[in-house]
């Protein structure tokens, strides 16, 4: 793992549109209630089955509700042998997130309007 980044470098990577890959860990339906736009949803239950999906990748950024489950994915990442990108987690979580938040129909929201909810720590958590 190449360490964990803060808010300014993951909105900075969202606004570049860079090829960086937005890794959001929780279940499906917590991603659909809400999640980062541009992100992808991998469960971390699936993420051992589907880790060739980012042999190519060069930079991939895991994001769970409080900033530790997505370094447990990020390392996972990291030590795909066919992986030789950069694997970060978003360390401040999404319980954090100060940007906007789209539900799985793909309407965004400010994160004041949703984020920070209560919320379990595992990547099942809504937030």
């Amino acid at each position: 793992m190449d360490g964990e980044i803060g808010h300014e470098e993951l909105e900075a990577i969202l606004e570049n549109g860079t090829d960086a890959r937005v890794v959001d860990i929780r279940s499906p339906g917590a991603y659909e209630r809400g999640h980062i736009p541009g992100s992808e949803n991998v469960p971390l239950q699936q993420l051992v089955d589907d880790i060739e999906q980012f042999a190519g990748a060069e930079r991939v950024v895991t994001v769970c509700p409080h900033g530790k489950s997505s370094v447990q994915a990020a390392r996972l990442i990291a030590s795909y042998e066919e992986f030789s990108g950069r694997a970060e987690s978003f360390g401040p979580g999404l319980s954090a997130w100060d940007g906007p938040i789209e539900s799985g129909r793909g309407e965004a929201e400010t994160a004041g309007e949703g984020a920070g909810a209560p919320a379990d720590e595992g990547p099942d958590a809504p937030f």
